[in-house]
């Protein structure tokens, strides 16, 4: 009881007048203090609340009065029957300031059965955890009272607080709120996070602000009901916009724009337009320059000058301008994207962003500005290149390669050109025309390899065609005769032969880049989650599979190969990948029975089915109800026509029209399973076998040459059977023959395929 000696006079008088009074004062000093420290609390508190600013004073009390979120305190919503149930579990309530996080805590605490004590973690450490603790054991151990802890501002403690934390969460002993404007997955401790459901709130809109407004101008006990008050419309619309989503700094402004408005005759305060201006006079923008706002805001910004917008560039730039991020921030961040993003396809623009980086450093603020917008639009209005990544492939070529010897050329000839015959066989470029000349550079091991992939943009266009010729003279000169001593390293290894391949496929036209767009496509279609199971219809070159073995790290893929050489070398491809990483892979399809895929993807699995509905059919009990196939067919029924190829005017027209007719029954056989069906025929098969199905047809071009082989192919194959059945004598086979040679051999001509995409899932 000494304490009490120390207290103010009024607040002793208060608490012994309890003291007197209460009929359990026999339980013991203890309870007494308890008791009497409890209404001293509850005194101050209310006068606190009384003097408390608007904001404050208007905090709703219940559920009936939040306002605003909606989307997780709706009615129905899991968190209001959680709150209405006094069910709660560990929550955690993240969202920028101003938009009732603390207040939902209020609330609960209003509502629920359950002690309830609050901590901030600004002012708060162990000693307060450890105190907050030792209540909840003692109000459920005598009790059988649950402790909700409510701590504001969570991602304030370190590490050590928030793990003092967790063995009384996970044992129940404590129920946690926890309160943060920064992002929990980033910010708190990863046990707490996975313990807790987290609840984004978001600000508030202008309809909610509006509510809030007027719930205190009509608030007779907390607000400003018993005032007379008028708003103008437009003032009100001033306050509602910049408060920006934060009833805190709405209810701020109109505190002091009523405290600071002397009344009229009539006893009327009058909020102005001018009023509201000097009120608020500021927008309230949400960033942090540690948190969310600030990473989202860059992260905006750079995505709108790599997507080459320059009015989203500069919309962003003035957010973090206004907001007060540090200019030198951003210029380094524009730095970086002039080399990333732009790069050789305007080698001028890092020039121009540092100098305008320079320019900044020599005026400052505000004039300084002018280069840093000057900066933005430079890089937001340049052709865009990211070649330069070529450099992160080389990076990985080093660390997962061997390293290769340094060829006996480049070495250095200075020292031992004596005794190794280093730098011996060295050709001087400029010794020869156009100072350049064929030879290795690479190590042999790598002799093929492409990094760099010049684009068709701005400066870099100028060269693209430069690189490739050079490109095609090296690879030439490695398998000329004269390079005989390159041969056995560089050749006859199986994994340089694949490189070399795709070296070629790469200057030969741009096959593999449109394989690779064919794939993206048909993923972006099935955007599969990591642990999802999938299924590649036609593994027969492993493009989809080993990028469905990226794409789910965490569930499986199955590969199905239609012949005994696809399946050995998908097995044997495989066999370099880790063991729980490999695919499944099955000849038939009646082996994969009875599992269930999350996603089914193909290329080409349906185009030479003799019976396409029963093959669709068979996929239906093998994707799950969720599901989705995605399948990309080649449409040969609306193929490149050969004849349309050729100069008509230089055939004879009657012999023309039966190359065409010819022609015409090729692709229109119906006996040939892989040209009589067109894409509604997919369709119509797809919704008879009980799926929506969605096609969307791509037609594509690309540069081919023109063989003697291929021509030969060609005229031995159906093509020729086909005029011969059309009648064709020998000698006019002959001469067709003739002119497809002497029109397009060994010329490149723009060829044309049409894909159809197909989304499928269950009805």
């Amino acid at each position: 009881m000494s304490s009490l000696y120390r207290m103010h006079p009024v607040q002793a008088i208060a608490i012994t007048i309890v003291l007197t009074h209460s009929t359990e004062a026999i339980c013991g000093e203890r309870y007494i203090s308890t008791t009497a420290m409890d209404l001293f609390e509850q005194h101050q508190q209310q006068l606190t609340e009384s003097e408390a600013p608007l904001a404050a004073r208007m905090r709703p009390r219940s559920l009936d009065e939040f306002v605003g979120q909606e989307a997780i305190i709706g009615p129905g919503r899991l968190l209001r029957r959680a709150i209405q149930a006094d069910q709660l579990s560990s929550v955690i309530f993240y969202g920028p300031p101003g938009t009732g996080k603390t207040t939902l805590a209020r609330v609960i605490a209003n509502t629920t059965q359950a002690q309830f004590v609050a901590i901030n973690a600004v002012l708060g450490g162990v000693k307060d955890i450890r105190g907050a603790i030792a209540l909840a054991q003692t109000h459920r151990g005598q009790y059988g009272q649950r402790t909700i802890l409510f701590v504001d501002e969570v991602h304030r403690f370190n590490k050590a607080q928030q793990d003092a934390l967790l063995p009384w969460v996970e044992n129940g002993t404590v129920i946690l709120i926890g309160a943060t404007t920064e992002n929990p997955f980033f910010e708190v401790n990863k046990a707490l996070v996975s313990r807790s459901r987290i609840f984004q709130l978001k600000p508030l809109d202008s309809s909610a602000l509006e509510q809030i407004l007027m719930q205190v101008l009509g608030d007779r006990t907390r607000g400003y009901g018993n005032q007379t008050i008028a708003i103008d419309a437009d003032a009100q619309a001033h306050l509602i916009n910049i408060a920006n989503g934060d009833a805190r700094t709405l209810l701020n402004a109109l505190e002091l724009a009523v405290e600071t408005t002397p009344a009229n005759a009539k006893g009327e305060i009058h909020i102005t337009l001018p009023v509201a201006e000097d009120s608020i006079q500021q927008r309230a923008v949400l960033y942090d320059k540690e948190g969310d706002a600030h990473f989202d805001t860059i992260s905006a910004f750079i995505k709108s000058i790599r997507g080459s917008d320059p009015d989203a560039a500069l919309y962003w730039l003035a957010r973090m301008v206004y907001a007060g991020e540090d200019p030198r921030y951003i210029f380094r961040r524009l730095v970086i994207l002039a080399g990333e993003d732009v790069g050789m396809a305007d080698p001028q623009a890092v020039v121009v962003v540092t100098a305008c980086a320079a320019a900044f450093d020599r005026v400052g603020m505000p004039e300084g500005r002018y280069p840093l917008a000057q900066a933005a639009l430079y890089l937001a209005t340049a052709p865009k290149s990211n070649s330069v990544m070529a450099f992160f492939d080389a990076l990985a070529a080093v660390k997962d390669e061997r390293e290769g010897d340094i060829p006996n050329a480049m070495r250095d000839a200075s020292r031992d050109q004596q005794g190794f015959g280093h730098g011996a066989g060295y050709l001087y470029p400029h010794a020869y025309r156009d100072h350049w000349v064929a030879q290795q550079y690479l190590p042999g091991s790598l002799q093929g390899q492409v990094f760099y992939q010049p684009s068709d943009q701005g400066y870099e266009a100028s060269i693209q065609s430069q690189v490739a010729r050079r490109r095609e003279a090296q690879l030439a000169a490695l398998v000329d005769s004269n390079a005989e001593k390159f041969l056995p390293e560089a050749l006859t290894t199986g994994p340089i032969d694949r490189q070399q391949d795709r070296w070629l496929q790469r200057a030969t036209g741009v096959l593999g880049e449109q394989l690779g767009e064919l794939r993206d496509r048909i993923f972006t279609h099935l955007n599969p989650q990591r642990h999802h199971l999938l299924l590649d219809l036609n593994a027969s070159t492993g493009l989809l599979t080993w990028e469905a073995i990226r794409q789910v790290p965490e569930g499986g893929v199955v590969a199905l190969t239609h012949s005994e050489k696809a399946y050995s070398a998908l097995v044997e491809q495989s066999a370099m990948l880790d063991e729980l990483a490999r695919p499944k892979v099955v000849q038939q399809i009646t082996h994969l029975s009875p599992v269930v895929f999350d996603g089914i993807i193909g290329r080409n699995a349906l185009m030479a089915e003799p019976n396409k509905l029963k093959a669709i059919q068979q996929l239906s009990p093998l994707l799950s109800p969720h599901g989705k196939i995605v399948l990309a067919e080649s449409v040969p029924s609306r193929s490149q026509r050969l004849s349309a190829l050729l100069d008509a005017a230089a055939i004879k027209p009657k012999l023309y029209q039966q190359i065409c007719k010819a022609e015409s029954s090729l692709y229109n056989n119906p006996d040939d399973a892989m040209v009589n069906w067109d894409v509604p025929d997919l369709q119509r098969h797809f919704e008879t076998a009980g799926f929506d199905c969605k096609v969307t047809v791509v037609r594509w071009s690309s540069q081919v040459v023109i063989t003697g082989e291929l021509l030969a192919r060609w005229m031995a194959g159906k093509y020729g059977d086909r005029l011969k059945a059309h009648g064709l004598s020998p000698t006019d086979i002959a001469y067709i023959q003739a002119q497809f040679t002497q029109q397009l051999n060994d010329k490149t001509v723009t060829w044309h395929r049409s894909i159809a995409f197909i989304q499928a899932a269950h009805t």
